[in-house]
């Protein structure tokens, strides 16, 4: 059985040797099941950022990224708002909030990996950015007090969180009233195999966490949150499947079939009522 400390260890020590690959052979690492250049030609990773975007971002923090979706480009951030990307990796999501926020604003970048702590480090002085902070933590124990930021994006990582109504119920805590949840996450609709959920492979692989669409919403309401959505930004098709089947061993045939079109990349929204108190106690600044 694949516990909640198993999948912690597992992500760590996946995405630990993730950034050492950028840092050692300047190369995107795998994110992927056992194969060393699965990230190569993996749907969910891939062309995810437009050149244009790229403008002033260290090519270690790109080749760092390993997520889903751009939620910096969706979250519509504006001028002097402060931004927490929850599992910021190398930091390419957080040093581009910086840019949305401006100078008056600033963006935290909250990660649990240490050699993806340094890399971020690194990139944030490569980029001259000085409205950024990145924290050491897990996206459970948010390292932030209440009513903090105006805005959470998060790219690919809430599904490779064990306890994902802690998550849910931290991220409502460290927002402002009336902040805004801006996520890119890997979703699925309807079943999914056994084998596939039981992979913690997988999970590093941003697949077998994946929350169910209608139980996503279901638990962003019980955390507290308004008018939550998911808009499909990618759905994945069987030849997709295939990689993530033979990155963890599995049977290719059956299970590209049995989740053809069942996955897919979202960007999940939801709004911290206007009004009244903040749920959880403080963690410190």
């Amino acid at each position: 059985m694949t516990t909640g400390t198993d999948i912690k260890s597992t992500v760590r020590d996946r995405y630990a040797r993730a950034a050492l690959t950028v840092v050692e052979n300047g190369t995107k690492g795998s994110c992927c099941g056992t194969g060393s250049d699965c990230c190569g030609d993996d749907p969910i990773t891939s062309n995810l950022y437009a050149q244009s975007e790229l403008h002033g971002i260290p090519a270690a923090a790109v080749l760092a990224s390993l997520g889903c979706g751009n939620p910096t480009a969706l979250a519509e951030l504006r001028a002097g708002e402060v931004v927490l990307d929850l599992g910021s990796g190398g930091g390419i999501d957080v040093l581009l909030s910086a840019q949305r926020v401006g100078p008056t604003g600033k963006a935290y970048g909250v990660d649990m990996t240490d050699e993806m702590l340094a890399l971020a480090h690194a990139n944030q002085k490569a980029a001259g950015v000085t409205n950024v902070e990145f924290r050491k933590g897990d996206i459970e124990h948010i390292p932030l007090d209440d009513a903090m930021v105006d805005v959470i994006i998060s790219n690919c990582v809430i599904n490779l969180a064990a306890d994902k109504r802690q998550v849910l119920a931290e991220a409502f805590r460290v927002l402002k009233p009336g902040g805004r949840f801006a996520v890119s996450d890997v979703i699925v609709r309807g079943d999914m195999p056994d084998d596939v959920r039981r992979s913690a492979e997988l999970w590093v692989g941003c697949v077998a966490g994946a929350l169910e669409e209608q139980e996503f919403l279901r638990l962003l309401r019980e955390a507290g949150f308004e008018n939550p959505s998911i808009e499909p930004t990618r759905i994945y098709t069987a030849a997709d499947a295939r990689i993530f089947a033979e990155s963890a061993g599995l049977d290719v045939e059956r299970i590209a079939t049995e989740i053809d079109g069942k996955f897919m990349s979202g960007f999940v929204r939801a709004t911290k009522p206007a009004t009244g108190a903040s749920r959880g106690a403080s963690h410190g600044a």
